[in-house]
């Protein structure tokens, strides 16, 4: 039990605010990205500055409470959050500050990758994030990060510098290759575990007007379609990332009336240069397969893009992931997949096929915490839609769709893409043999498992 004097002190001793639960603010403080997830904080403590995460810190490791770190909060699992602890909010913290000369960017940990694609758009700049704009940059990064300019310029945490963390014991340092490098490793891809990422130094691309969108094929061609783009996607140059989804045309602007509600194969694509030769790359793909439903490529800015399908997944509907990270895909694969995806129980579920081929092989597999470097494909499966009634038969699709294609792929996932009820069993797996290495990092800067509120780490002596 807190006492109202201990509260009193650490609301003085706060630049931003602290919510408990009398607060009106308090519901929409603790609301998740992922509406199936309801949990109920003791105490969120909106940290302004980096002082205001050593205090935070500070108070919870001293009062024995259970701590969870919120940055963009779009976690998936809801671990940006936790019930009767305290919450480390960090998504009033939205500086950032680009270097045009040096290609580089400070990005504090609240912000979305949208915040990042706005400041550095003027200059001709990207970061490598993921495919939503509402996505946090903290979470993205810290589990590894891929996207639409994955195959080019790498994973998220190979464009990163160094971070700024607040550890256990409250102090601060800065990881970078010559700075906590263990620290710096570790944090590429090993989670939350590590301590409190307060912000980020990246390196920036130039990326400005990019050939991109979505193409969406009748669902009776989705074998066609997805050994075309199998076979198509290892002679195409990495200036195009492209991903296949089995999905449902949505019934909403701005589809085609006549396509809504139709299941579809898409391939959704984004070339780093024109439109002239955006199409000459993406003609050897449409060519081997039938007429497209639609075909919405166009020349566009690099963050229009980014925020293409935002208003179709807006905060508070019901998620259910599974991942895999996948090698191959033979045509066994792919019939389970169809026949899998015919199931979705809604409009919104879906499967994608994201790429982390290209750059990212170029990284050696003991560069960084994120293992798969062998990986083709990141999969995920989402069952997603806005009617809480429906959170059963999510979970059931997902599961038994996992279940079927699982024996095709490798037996790690993309730690973004586990839900809570299975990242224990699947840690070791993800990780690999950087596993070990992790724990012993984990029990060098937070040997007391203070930040446990993730896809967990066990401290281990090497």
């Amino acid at each position: 039990m807190l006492s109202e004097a201990s509260i009193r002190e650490l609301t003085t001793s706060l630049r931003g605010a602290l919510i408990q639960r009398s607060d009106p603010r308090y519901d929409e403080a603790r609301r998740l990205y992922n509406g199936m997830i309801d949990k109920r904080p003791l105490l969120i403590a909106r940290c302004v500055d980096v002082a205001d995460v050593i205090t935070a810190v500070n108070f919870g490791r001293d009062q024995g409470l259970l701590i969870a770190i919120r940055g963009g909060g779009h976690n998936g699992p809801g671990l940006g959050s936790c019930n009767d602890g305290l919450v480390i909010d960090l998504s009033m913290m939205k500086s950032i500050r680009v270097d045009p000369a040096g290609r580089t960017v400070r990005v504090d940990a609240g912000c979305t990758s949208g915040d990042v694609d706005h400041a550095t758009h003027p200059f001709g700049l990207a970061v490598p994030f993921g495919l939503v704009s509402t996505t946090g940059v903290a979470g993205l990064t810290l589990g590894g990060g891929t996207g639409y300019l994955t195959r080019q310029y790498g994973l998220t945490i190979d464009n990163l510098l160094e971070a700024d963390v607040v550890l256990a014991d409250g102090s601060f340092v800065t990881a970078s290759s010559t700075r906590h490098p263990d620290l710096f490793w570790a944090l590429r891809g090993g989670g939350g575990n590590f301590g409190v990422v307060t912000s980020f130094l990246f390196q920036a691309h130039p990326v400005h007007t990019v050939y991109a969108g979505p193409i969406f094929w009748e669902a009776t061609h989705a074998k066609a379609v997805m050994r075309a783009y199998r076979d198509f996607l290892p002679t195409a140059p990495e200036e195009l990332g492209a991903f296949v989804g089995l999905k449902t045309v949505p019934s909403m602007d701005p589809f085609p009336k006549q396509c809504r509600g139709r299941r579809a194969c898409a391939v959704i694509s984004s070339y780093n240069g024109s439109a002239g030769d955006g199409e000459k790359v993406l003609a050897p793909l449409l060519k081997s397969v039938p007429p497209p439903l639609f075909n919405w490529m166009s020349a566009k800015p690099f963050p229009a893009l980014q925020a293409l399908f935002d208003p179709f997944f807006p905060k508070g509907l019901q998620w259910y992931w599974k991942g895999d990270f996948v090698k191959s895909l033979p045509d066994e694969a792919i019939d389970t997949h169809i026949a899998q995806a015919a199931r979705a129980p809604s409009e919104l579920s879906l499967m994608h096929l994201y790429p982390i081929d290209g750059a990212v092989h170029r990284m050696p597999k003991e560069a960084t915490a994120w293992y798969a470097r062998e990986a083709t494909w990141s999969m995920v499966i989402a069952g997603i839609d806005a009617d809480p009634k429906r959170a059963e038969a999510l979970k059931a699709w997902g599961r038994a769709y996992w279940k079927a294609v699982h024996p095709f792929n490798l037996e790690g996932g993309y730690v973004n893409f586990m839900m809570d009820d299975e990242v224990d069993g699947r840690a070791q797996a993800t990780f690999g043999e950087n596993y070990r290495r992790l724990a012993s990092v984990k029990a060098r800067y937070d040997p007391e498992n203070l930040f446990r509120v993730n896809q967990n780490i066990l401290p281990a002596a090497s």
